[in-house]
């Protein structure tokens, strides 16, 4: 889907790099590891983060810091069917995908990916490497922290806060915060501390 989103938006690939060739991805020729990027000079491409997250988002953010510490840069890919209001402030690396919808005033942290028809809504503050998953729904003036994961379906009530590290379960209904290095699920969501 990432790979489409990059072909719709006009963003064309020179290849990937993974940690083996295991890995494939449509018409685009693998490079060998991470070290394969020193090919290239950090001004002369831009890098997309392809990792993925299903709990706190830690191989992502790794990848992307290690990368910007080389001094390469990311692209913003936002895919044709996302809506993003003017207003909104993206950082880099962010990945809105199809239809996705980001809200009046909302901030979205670096290397954060807004995952299929997840929805922001107006004044909501992402934070860095986050994954919204796929139908997550954030009312307004919600904030949440640095490498957080808000899971499949899960919704977050209008200006609750959800701390850093989290990760929050498909399905839950989020409507009281939820401290840092937390686990909240369920309807009403509880949270723990993650183990």
């Amino acid at each position: 889907m990432l790979q489409e989103s990059l072909e719709l938006a006009g963003i064309r690939l020179h290849g990937f790099t993974a940690p083996s060739a295991v890995s494939r991805l449509r018409d685009v020729p693998y490079l060998g590891t991470d070290d394969a990027l020193g090919e290239f000079a950090p001004g002369d491409v831009l890098l997309v983060n392809g990792v993925g997250s299903t709990g706190i988002p830690t191989a992502r953010a790794a990848a992307y810091d290690r990368a910007v510490a080389s001094g390469y840069t990311f692209a913003r890919v936002v895919d044709p069917s996302a809506v993003v209001r003017p207003s909104v402030v993206l950082g880099d690396g962010v990945q809105v995908l199809p239809g996705a919808v980001i809200g009046t005033d909302a901030v979205v942290g670096a290397n954060t990916i807004v995952n299929t028809r997840a929805s922001i809504d107006h004044g909501s503050v992402v934070g860095e490497h986050c994954h919204i998953a796929p139908g997550a729904t954030l009312a307004g003036d919600v904030r949440i922290g640095d490498r957080t994961h808000v899971g499949l379906g899960a919704a977050v009530i209008q200006g609750i806060s959800v701390g850093s590290q989290c990760v929050v379960g498909a399905g839950a209904v989020i409507v009281r915060d939820v401290a840092d290095g937390s686990l909240a699920v369920g309807v009403p969501a509880s949270a723990r501390p993650i183990a």
